[in-house]
């Protein structure tokens, strides 16, 4: 295919978000140019997609190859595993309630990242450029970036998938809250002596929650949030003493563990950016909202940025980067991020915090998720897609009312 120098779209970026939105965008009729180097495939991480970022894994045609290596979520599980004066009760999420086979899937990050790298470089209207761009010139009526190879791009629309430091935020203007957290994630993969039931737990601690979600077979993934320091120590230890430390952590709950080579230390974080988009520039994943990996919400919050990016872009197809477009992605967007960067957040610093009312108030939101069904099935409807829960309220009033 011959190179258009003046591509509509132009896409920063080559992890998850950035390959997802080039074949988003090439999937409704634009033409793409993608920059970003080859492809992560190393990432030992998982990520569990729920239902609706899987409906568009399928209509990109990837899914069908991911979902052998994946597994379901059928049921997920908090446990309050702190060992402070107010405890909460266990509150179990099943996707049978709403009448869900479940909830998501938990992917392989490196099978994800290899099907989508394969898919946009098989793609026609898509332009992959493996390099990085070494600086922006953004004017009224495009977006310009000058590459590290020496060659310059022109866009309508230049799509930020680049990641939580962004280049392209900072080049559109767009200051950036970031707060780190004195936390640091431990992942890894495991074995397990018993079945999972393809149901994840999420053990609430003093510094953060111990996360295990199912992988295929009887192994699961792992995101342990703890101190820096400790993440060090446990990072540190063989791999018999680890496996003990993980099983007593989740108390035994899965038999007698064995951790599987490969562990990763990622420091957490939390950022916001003052908006969206601007000048040229939209942000999607991590260039949008960081926030720490509690409740499965990271990728699916960027697949859902994405779909309305493209949605309103395909409104104006003409000049899809142009101020009204940008304004009406900002003003679409900004609910759905600060309701979710905004829940998790304040739940994971009422893990750390050690104030009575803080406890108080997580032990009476999860007390009355465990005891009342409606409330429960609101989350999880939520949790899915945002709005489904009002509107499943909205519909049974409808009924009570028709009656």
């Amino acid at each position: 295919m011959e190179h258009n120098d003046k591509a509509r779209i132009l896409v920063a970026g080559s992890g998850p978000a950035g390959l997802i939105a080039a074949l988003g965008f090439a999937g409704a009729g634009f033409d793409v140019t993608l920059v970003g180097p080859e492809a992560n495939t190393a990432d030992g991480r998982t990520t569990a997609l729920m239902n609706p970022a899987l409906k568009v894994l399928e209509r990109l045609g990837v899914l069908a190859e991911l979902r052998a290596q994946a597994a379901p979520l059928r049921a997920m599980r908090i446990v309050d595993a702190t060992r402070r004066l107010i405890r909460s009760p266990t509150v179990t999420f099943r996707a049978s309630e709403i009448g869900e086979e479940q909830f998501g899937l938990n992917l392989p990050n490196k099978a994800l990242i290899s099907i989508l790298a394969r898919a946009v470089s098989a793609h026609d209207g898509i332009h992959w450029l493996k390099s990085t761009v070494e600086s922006w010139s953004l004017d009224a009526d495009q977006a310009h970036a000058r590459l590290a190879d020496g060659s310059e791009i022109s866009a309508s629309l230049a799509v930020a998938a680049d990641g939580r430091l962004s280049p392209a935020r900072e080049a559109a203007g767009i200051r950036a809250f970031a707060r780190p957290y004195p936390q640091s994630a431990l992942v890894l993969n495991f074995g397990h002596r018993s079945e999972h039931g393809f149901v994840s737990t999420e053990f609430h601690t003093e510094t953060g929650p111990f996360t295990q979600v199912p992988l295929p077979g009887r192994r699961s993934s792992l995101v342990w949030v703890v101190k820096p320091q400790t993440a060090q120590e446990l990072a540190a230890l063989d791999d018999a003493a680890l496996s003990g430390r993980v099983e007593e952590q989740m108390q035994s709950v899965l038999g007698r563990v064995s951790v599987e080579p490969g562990r990763q230390i990622y420091p957490l974080s939390a950022a916001s950016p003052g908006r969206f988009a601007q000048n040229r520039v939209a942000l999607v994943g991590e260039a949008a909202h960081v926030f720490p990996p509690i409740g499965a919400q990271g990728l699916n919050l960027g697949i859902r940025d994405i779909e309305d990016l493209i949605g309103i872009a395909s409104e104006n197809s003409s000049d899809p980067g142009a101020r009204r477009t940008l304004a009406s992605y900002d003003t679409r967007r900004r609910p759905d991020i600060w309701a979710r960067s905004g829940a998790v957040n304040l739940l994971n610093m009422s893990l750390l915090s050690d104030m009575l009312p803080a406890q108080l108030a997580r032990s009476a939101g999860l007390n009355a998720l465990g005891s009342f069904a409606p409330l429960r099935a609101f989350f999880m409807r939520e949790g899915l897609r945002p709005g489904s829960g009002f509107r499943a309220i909205a519909g049974g009033l409808r009924k009570e009312v028709g009656r």
